[in-house]
């Protein structure tokens, strides 16, 4: 073999040698390996530093949230809570303790800095001073009284409106002939010559009275009243007004006035006498007294953005004569609910204030923070479309599937409008929640009388509807009725 060759076969040799090759693999495999070590700890490092930075980043973030809250005042940590707001003069006083009371044991907080309340407690008529405040309320802010209802709590406007169960009266001295004309038929009767703040009542004879005196009135005195063991005594009935257009009026009827009607009711009936009558005629006369006047609330409530978020409690003041008729003596728009002077009376407050507060859906069963409006879900398991249907045979009728022009057919779904819908979903809450409250607007009915047809011409059409819609419910379940 030549030497070129031979070079040739000893490169080749050493190329293809299997050892050597092992060895050149070997090395650049603990290269790589040397290497992804080098950088994947450098990794690691980085990664310990961001998640550490990230951690100190963060605990200075709590840390300037804790020192925020602590610098806030206390009325803007608390704005998811229930609170009310009370408007009256001398507060501090003590009158509306009870009313503090219940309301806290509701879950209310008084925040007499508040903008932001559930419930405005006003004890004076609120809305000639918060007009602009009270023009401008949330769907769950609510208010304990209409505007408007000073022409039912007026004493003059009430004890001159001609109604009737109130006994006649008249201004002085622009009524002075009406007087003398009416005062000449019934020469008999005393008087009660009034201011008109209700103050300096006095009993006159018709000769000794002083018909050209300014800001006072005259009301007829019911001088043969019924006396129980020789006493005279009055007869106060809470009402609350929920709803105006349509009109839902209910009495608060519970024990602390059962212990009273049925003393009374058994002292009449060892005479021989009905007491019913006494009961259905005070019935009538808050419900009759208080729509005579719906419409001027109305016209009131108009200067306001909505009317739902009202509701009244007054108290009315009866007195019964020997031939058990009845006379509607004032309505009281912020009645004593103090029990300062006589504790006895703080469990009758209690229940009062208990009841009205849940009828009118200040007293929540579903446990919230605020008043605000529920979920869709939450709602619809209180009360849903099926709730509130009625007369099915008709909205399945012919006449309901193209028309919606009777009353009837305007309570089916696809004639129902958003403002109905709305204050029937308020009258089925109440209904729920009615505890020992009875409604006595829309009057009371009968299973038969939800049969039949009635003259409802002397109802708004609004009243008619809702009267209507009763009777349907009636027919159903007679605890309705």
């Amino acid at each position: 073999m030549n030497e070129e060759n031979k070079r040739k076969t000893e490169s080749n040799a050493e190329v293809t040698d299997p050892s050597q090759n092992k060895l050149v693999k070997n090395g650049v495999i603990q290269c790589f390996i040397h290497s992804y070590e080098k950088y994947n700890a450098l990794s690691v490092l980085i990664a310990v530093v961001s998640v550490i930075t990230i951690v100190i980043i963060a605990a200075d973030e709590c840390r300037q949230c804790f020192i925020k809250l602590k610098s806030e005042p206390q009325s803007n940590k608390e704005t998811h809570l229930k609170k009310f707001w009370v408007y009256g003069k001398n507060i501090q006083t003590g009158y509306l303790k009870e009313v503090f009371t219940i309301l806290e044991r509701l879950g209310y907080e008084n925040n007499p800095n508040a903008t932001e309340w559930d419930l405005l407690w006003a004890h004076e008529y609120p809305f000639r001073k918060l007009h602009s405040q009270l023009n401008n309320l949330k769907p769950h802010q609510k208010v304990n009284h209409f505007p408007g209802c000073g022409y039912i709590t007026n004493k003059v406007d009430l004890a001159t409106s001609g109604l009737k169960y109130i006994p006649p009266a008249f201004k002085l001295p622009v009524d002075k002939e009406k007087f003398l004309e009416y005062s000449s038929k019934y020469s008999n009767i005393s008087f009660v010559q009034k201011n008109n703040d209700h103050r300096n009542i006095q009993i006159r004879k018709i000769s000794d009275i002083d018909l050209d005196k300014e800001g006072t009135f005259l009301q007829e005195y019911v001088d043969k009243p019924l006396l129980v063991s020789g006493h005279r005594f009055d007869i106060g009935i809470y009402t609350v007004i929920t709803s105006v257009d349509p009109l839902r009026v209910y009495i608060y009827n519970g024990d602390a006035i059962l212990s009273m009607k049925e003393s009374l009711n058994a002292f009449l009936r060892a005479q021989g006498r009905n007491p019913d009558v006494i009961w259905e005629q005070i019935e009538d006369a808050i419900g009759s007294v208080i729509l005579a006047r719906e419409s001027l609330i109305v016209d009131t409530l108009r200067r306001f953005k909505s009317k739902r978020n009202f509701f009244e409690m007054m108290r009315m003041d009866f007195i019964i004569d020997e031939n058990l008729n009845i006379y509607l003596l004032e309505a009281n728009m912020s009645p004593n609910l103090s029990s300062a002077h006589f504790p006895p009376n703080k469990l009758i407050y209690h229940q009062v204030l208990y009841n009205v507060l849940g009828l009118v859906g200040v007293a929540e069963y579903i446990s919230k923070n605020s008043l605000k409006t529920r979920s869709k879900s939450e709602e619809e398991m209180i009360v849903s479309d099926k709730n509130i249907a009625t007369f099915s045979k008709m909205c399945n009728s012919n006449l309901c599937r193209t028309s919606c022009v009777s009353l009837e057919c305007q309570l089916c779904k696809p004639c129902l409008s958003s403002e109905t819908r709305q204050y029937l979903v308020q009258a089925y809450k109440e209904h729920l929640h009615i505890g020992d409250c009875k409604r006595v607007f829309p009057p009371s009915m009968d299973q038969k009388e939800a049969f039949e047809s009635i003259n409802l011409d002397k109802f708004s059409p609004e009243n008619q509807l809702q009267y209507r819609w009763f009777q349907g419910k009636c027919q159903l379940d007679q605890s309705w009725c």
